[in-house]
């Protein structure tokens, strides 16, 4: 079985062309700009790990010095958009990390690669909705019955949320750019509120000690707190524990959730005008103004109040509740709402090209890659996205596997600095609009430092990330190993 064969980088770079296929099937249309996919990169990045983490993680795992953990997780995402960046300008696709390791590294790690962007985005999708969820219900003191995370059968606010995004992701990308972009302007204003108005209101006191000593966890201390422990501790025997230094990198790993989606601009490449310019500006913008942001918005709420008074569902606004600035907290929780609000719509968005570039390439069935004659967007894969994202948001509590988005992303990113390497061997002549600084340095650095966080995540996070993977494999050799479009060409291309 020839599972490693791969895709030629020319005809990866062509395969949008005006052809008798793509005119049979559609294509893409370029309606994007730099400042476009900056407004996708942060409408995806800033929601539910600014609004939610920050508070849980400094209780929890690292006090004050979440702030580190923020700043780690952000170089970490500096090094993979860097590599991001050279691929996206040089190889403009809407499959990013699946295609990318198509043409470098073979068939079935292009499959793996694309089965994990299928579970980041989905469940992504799922977790954000339904804290968009508690949010509104919170601003508008709706039922808990009906929009809570506890306690709902059925989450009817998450089921709302994603069909009425859903609609605007399958109406168009510039439709989709407009909402998102009118989102972003929100959520970064209220960010850029919350660091002028709090820093008024800083205490130091509640800075010191900046990093907490480390210290026992919690719990029973049982099978089941090994499964909570980090990979690294479990593997290596040593005695678990939270805070101190252990806890900065174990809250580093978790928040970078926060971090995760920005590669989803990436995927717009097809759609983007200048990609060679664009795509660099994209991914670079969104991580600069992101990491900015959070680090300004960690030091206000670790300074304003004491990490071990942070809520760890609301530490925005609670915080403001907490020294007396109720409107400011209610302000702040309207503000959510328009965040999470975007990252939702963003993933409905990205999670379809997937299923597009797969079904291209002959992975997934041919009717997936059809594209509406008007709106230029691949209505069945977007259908059936919003359709099983509404059900995993409205029927299962999922925030226990909000790690997992973490472990995909990471993942993704370990193959696409390996790429970066493959490519600049096997294609040394290719024109690289956008290339990344200090190769194969700076792609091992990013390698080693994707793998450090993975192993600073739980156990249990690790196996069922290992199901996920397995479940793919049966997918994969039912279907897309047969009718691989590389598999009815003997020559190696696509037929």
């Amino acid at each position: 079985m020839d599972l490693l064969r791969k895709k030629s980088v020319d005809d990866v770079i062509h395969q949008n062309d005006e052809t008798p296929e793509s005119q049979e099937h559609g294509s893409l249309k370029k309606n994007l700009s730099a400042l476009d996919l900056i407004g996708f990169g942060i409408g995806i990045v800033i929601g539910t790990g600014i609004f939610t983490l920050t508070g849980l993680q400094a209780k929890e795992n690292a006090g004050p010095g979440v702030t580190i953990s923020f700043l780690i997780a952000g170089a970490v995402a500096l090094l993979a958009a860097l590599c991001y960046a050279e691929l996206a300008s040089a190889v403009p696709t809407a499959g990013s990390s699946y295609t990318y390791s198509y043409t470098t590294i073979g068939e079935i790690f292009a499959w793996i690669i694309a089965w994990d962007l299928i579970l980041e985005f989905a469940l992504g999708a799922a977790v954000v909705a339904r804290g968009w969820s508690g949010y509104v219900a919170g601003v508008f003191d709706l039922p808990a019955k009906w929009f809570a995370e506890e306690g709902s059968v059925v989450n009817v606010g998450a089921i709302f949320i994603v069909f009425v995004l859903g609609w605007v992701a399958l109406r168009g990308i510039r439709e989709s750019a407009w909402v998102t972009n009118g989102l972003v302007v929100i959520k970064v204003l209220v960010c850029v509120f919350v660091i002028a108005v709090g820093a008024f209101y800083v205490n130091t006191g509640n800075l010191v000690p900046f990093i907490p000593e480390s210290q026992p966890p919690s719990g029973d201390g049982g099978a089941s707190s090994s499964l909570h422990a980090p990979l690294w501790q479990f593997l290596s025997g040593v005695e678990p524990a939270t805070f101190g230094l252990t806890g900065i990198f174990v809250a580093a790993a978790v928040v970078f959730f926060a971090y995760s989606g920005f590669e989803a601009v990436a995927n717009l490449g097809e759609e983007t005008k200048r990609p060679e310019r664009d795509m660099p500006l994209g991914l670079l913008g969104t991580l600069g103004i992101c990491t900015a942001l959070y680090v300004g918005v960690c030091i206000v709420l670790t300074g304003m109040v004491h990490y071990s008074d942070l809520s760890e569902g609301d530490a925005v606004a609670d915080v403001f509740d907490q020294v007396g600035l109720e409107w400011a907290g209610i302000l702040i929780g309207i503000a959510a709402v328009a965040g999470l609000t975007s990252v939702i719509l963003v993933d409905l968005v990205a999670m379809p090209r997937i299923g597009f570039a797969l079904a291209r390439d002959g992975l997934l069935p041919e009717a997936f890659r059809r594209i509406h004659p008007t709106w230029g967007t691949p209505v069945l894969m977007t259908s059936l996205t919003v359709v099983a994202v509404a059900l995993l948001a409205g029927l299962v509590p999922i925030s226990v596997l909000a790690e997992m988005v973490s472990i995909g992303t990471l993942f993704a990113f370990v193959v696409v600095a390996i790429a970066v390497i493959v490519l600049r061997r096997t294609q040394p002549d290719m024109k690289r609009p956008f290339r990344t600084p200090w190769v194969p340095i700076l792609p091992i650095a990013t390698v080693a430092s994707c793998v450090g966080l993975m192993a600073s995540l739980k156990v249990d996070t690790w196996l069922r990330f290992l199901v996920w993977l397995a479940l793919g494999f049966v997918v994969y050799f039912a279907y897309g190993y047969r009718h691989s479009r590389l598999n009815k060409s003997p020559e190696g291309d696509p037929a």
